[in-house]
């Protein structure tokens, strides 16, 4: 029930992506201005994530994801009602406020449910989030078909209406759990628009501008921690829950999973366009064989976690990832072999999904129940922030071996390096996963629902 919220955030960004061209020239409006459709809502969901934690705890975790399915299946109704691309934009930035905070509240409520058998539980739970961004171009390009893209956005209503009765009716209470307290404003005002900023100036790093906001954001989140730490437990994010080795472990290495594969989502159709000349079409199916192998390795993730520990399925993952990405600097080296490029890139989507799942499962189940919201904000901050961490510095290494003396083997040089800088990330990974806990404390019995 949870993972619904979840679920249609996810698709509802992904529906969108592949639909500007319709919309600006609907619209009439240019591609560089409607961008902001997509880029509005994920700067607001953003802006939103650092007050999820302080919110749960003062109202509850069951009114609060109500409140934020209301309020995103509101916006959706709005966005299909939209009569210009500014108000289009208007209503998108009310729709990503709202589903910045379903991702992180199905996260957290699983934990509270689930207990120590979390992993069990987010290897069948995460299948439909998992779904969203591989249905999200079939389901547009099937309404842009057929109807007007003012249903990408009122398809939703239905969805939401009959999972809002559900989330009333299934969703446990949680009242009694919530401990009001006060909010940190100066934190929120320092860390909110960091993460904008920072957001904002990844992608625009090739301008004054980017450079200008990344260094902003980066001021705002040395002075977040220097008040945080200075605040303990009154800060907009507990700087302690750190502290502890599993938790810091789980963090980096969601930090470098989520940064991996966004940097691998940009590099490697990159290629297949510009070096081996393939169009956007054939890329996409090309690259189907990575969704597949991620779709293949989620339901069982609880048993393996089970069966050999959070260490050793994490590591083993990390390391077949590494080897479906390797094979992609000699194929950028000798050329396209479609045959290496479906097989690595099915072992690589393998070999990411067998990590995400075991991270946050130790993540969860080193902290306190009643911290699990606190450290549900911090866990999806950070991984929030590997993204364009790690997506930016390969492109800008991809960037400037490219802008050398153009040809063939510039372009050859710049895809290898780039693939090259990858497959060292992707051993940071493996040593990351290396310093998760071997084993999780011993299972308590699953809580029955009252």
């Amino acid at each position: 029930m949870a993972a619904i919220g979840s679920f249609m955030a996810q698709l509802d960004a992904t529906v969108v992506n592949v639909s500007l061209a319709p919309l600006a020239a609907d619209l009439h409006v240019s591609l560089s201005a409607i961008q902001w459709v997509t880029s509005g809502y994920l700067l607001a969901l953003a802006l939103m994530l650092p007050i999820n934690g302080w919110l749960v705890d003062r109202i509850g975790a069951k009114a609060l994801y109500v409140w934020c399915f209301a309020a995103f299946t509101l916006s959706s109704a709005l966005c299909g009602l939209a009569w210009s691309s500014n108000s289009l934009i208007v209503f998108r930035v009310l729709q990503g406020m709202s589903g910045g905070l379903l991702a992180p509240m199905t996260q957290m409520m699983i934990a509270r449910a689930a207990g120590k058998h979390m992993a069990q539980v987010v290897s069948v739970a995460a299948l439909p989030v998992l779904l969203a961004p591989l249905l999200g171009p079939v389901v547009a390009g099937a309404i842009l078909q057929f109807a007007s893209w003012r249903w990408l956005f009122l398809i939703n209503l239905p969805v939401g209406v009959l999972a809002l009765a559900l989330a009333a009716a299934f969703l446990p209470n949680d009242a009694q759990e919530t401990r009001p307290r006060g909010l940190d404003l100066l934190g929120l005002i320092l860390l909110s628009p960091g993460l904008v900023l920072f957001l904002y100036g990844s992608e625009h790093l090739g301008e004054r501008i980017g450079i200008a906001t990344l260094t902003v954001s980066i001021i705002l989140f040395g002075l977040f921690y220097r008040t945080a730490r200075a605040k303990g437990d009154a800060a907009l994010i507990d700087l302690r829950l750190f502290k502890d080795q599993a938790f810091s472990a789980s963090i980096a290495a969601m930090f470098m999973l989520n940064g991996i594969s966004f940097a691998g989502q940009m590099l490697i159709p990159i290629y297949l366009v510009r070096a081996c000349g393939l169009s956007p079409s054939q890329t996409g199916w090309l690259l189907a064989p990575l969704g597949l192998g991620m779709m293949c390795t989620y339901p069982f993730m609880g048993r393996l976690t089970k069966e050999f520990g959070i260490r050793r399925v994490a590591a083993a993952g990390a390391l077949l990832a590494l080897a479906g990405t390797l094979p992609f600097a000699l194929l950028a080296y000798h050329g396209l072999i479609v045959t290496v490029l479906v097989v690595s890139l099915f072992v690589r989507g393998v070999g990411l999904s067998a990590i995400g799942i075991p991270s946050v499962t130790s993540g969860y189940a080193s902290v306190d129940r009643q911290d699990l919201p606190m450290a549900t904000t911090a866990m999806n901050i950070i991984q929030r922030l590997g993204g364009p961490t790690l997506t930016t510095l390969c492109a800008v290494v991809l960037g400037l071996r490219l802008a050398a003396t153009p040809g063939v083997s510039t372009t050859s040089d710049a895809f290898i390096a780039a693939f090259g800088l990858l497959c060292a990330l992707h051993v940071l990974l493996f040593l990351a996963t290396l310093r998760l806990p071997r084993l999780l404390p011993q299972a308590e019995p699953l809580p029955e629902r009252e």
